[in-house]
This record gives C-alpha cells, sequence and structure tokens, in this order.
C-alpha cells in the first residue's frame, strides 16, 4: 500500500490470529497518539478458504455444518468468510480542521491475552474481562453510557457464553437489564478471521453514523448458558 499510494509512513503488518486487525488498529491509535504520523490506514483483510484451512478448523470442532447462529441455542460453530476492510484514521481536531467525514470516533482501545488459554475455542474469561476493563477505565462514562456492543460472537458452544457472562460480570449493576444490543456480524458474512474486527467495527461506526442498532440474524432461542434473566444486553 506504501508504495501504490506514495506514503512515507511507517508501513507494517500485524498478525494477531483473528484479533490481527483490531491489533492493527491499536497500533495505528497510539501512534496518531503520540504524533508519529497525521493519518493512518488500517484495515484487515482475509482470503484464507483453502481446503487446509477446513480441515484444521474442522478437526479442532469449530465449524458448522449448517449455519452461523451467535448467542442461539442452536450455536455449533462458526462459517468461514471471505473479506477486507479499510479505515482512514486521524486526530479528530485535524479531521475537523480539514473538513473531512467523520463517521465515528475512537474513545479508548483495550487489549488482552488469554495466557495460558484452553484453545481458541475456549477463551479465558479473566482475558475477556481484562480486554473490557482496560478499555473502561480509559473513558469518562461507564456501562451505562454505552448502547451497542458488537461482540466476537463466533457462534461457537462455549466461545460466546464466556464471552458474554465475562461482559454481564463487568455490566451487571451499571447497566439496566436489557438497555445495551448484542450482535456479531459474524450472522452476516461469517468469520473473517485476520478481518474480523474490521468488520466489527466498519459495523458498529455506521450503527453510531446512522443510528441504528444492526440487527443479527438466525437468533431463535436464547443460549440457556448465557446469564440472560439479569443481563443487561438483548441480542438485536
Amino acid at each position: 500500500m506504501a508504495n501504490a499510494f506514495n506514503l512515507n509512513g511507517p508501513n507494517f503488518t500485524v498478525d494477531a490470529a483473528c484479533a490481527s486487525s483490531l491489533a492493527a488498529l491499536g497500533q495505528a491509535v497510539n501512534g496518531l497518539r503520540f504524533r508519529e504520523y497525521d493519518m493512518a490506514v488500517c484495515g484487515g483483510v482475509d482470503q484464507m478458504m483453502s481446503p487446509p484451512a477446513f480441515v484444521k478448523f474442522c478437526k479442532i470442532g469449530a465449524l458448522s455444518p449448517d449455519g452461523s447462529r451467535p448467542f442461539d441455542a442452536g450455536a455449533n460453530g462458526f462459517v468461514m468468510g471471505e473479506g477486507a476492510g479499510v479505515i482512514i484514521l486521524k486526530r479528530l481536531s485535524d479531521a475537523l480542521k480539514d473538513g473531512d467525514r467523520v463517521v465515528a470516533l475512537i474513545r479508548a482501545v483495550g487489549a488482552s491475552s488469554d495466557g495460558r488459554g484452553k484453545g481458541i475455542t475456549a477463551p479465558n474469561p479473566k482475558g475477556q474481562r481484562l480486554a473490557v476493563e482496560r478499555c473502561l477505565e480509559q473513558l469518562d462514562y461507564g456501562p451505562e453510557g454505552i448502547g451497542l456492543l458488537e461482540a466476537h460472537g463466533t457462534s461457537t458452544k462455549v466461545g460466546d457464553v464466556v464471552e458474554v457472562n465475562s461482559a454481564v460480570e463487568l455490566f451487571r449493576g451499571r447497566a439496566a437489564p436489557r438497555s445495551i444490543g448484542l450482535g456479531s456480524v459474524k450472522s452476516q458474512i461469517g468469520h473473517l478471521k485476520a478481518a474480523a474486527g474490521i468488520a466489527s467495527l466498519a459495523k458498529a461506526a455506521l450503527a453510531l453514523k446512522r443510528k441504528v442498532l444492526p440487527p443479527s440474524i438466525n437468533f431463535r432461542t436464547p443460549n440457556p448458558g448465557i446469564h440472560w434473566n439479569d443481563c443487561p444486553f438483548f441480542v438485536v
């Protein structure tokens, strides 16, 4: 990209598996904050639909044979997708000064790792909580000011439960029951792996711009492993 568009800033790729494009986002945001550059082109692309990829994910029981159903009782794995997404990032003051069309504002980025986790289909609740906690610590508002949680929502039996219940622990008592929309773009376009994060970010940014809560599909029966009774979230 730097060669094609004659860009002279730092140019590099980030590999954090399915978090790659959001890890790249964190690097881009930090560079802008430290004024290492004035604009960043950030994104992700995934076209890994080769037979070995299907074999690998089938062997670990991650793929669904019949569809993507995030947060649903029938969730039985993800559907692989292909895609790409790119965003242009600038400091808000510069974007306003330059007359740019601002779609959304990134207030904070939080990150974590599972450490010695159990595997990619069984995320560690501690790691899930740390990422959200680190993001909330940087904000001047709390869970009560949030209207949409665009989740990873891979539609795996354990992954959805761990992700949502970890968020429930942090948000319960700080946001009213069923006050925050919950969604996963994977229900529409599948799991883009390295580009999954940028797809979710694009969805959330457009939701803010258009002032709508975008729906997730294939949700019929709530996953019984998720604490829905006093849950601050509802699937849109």
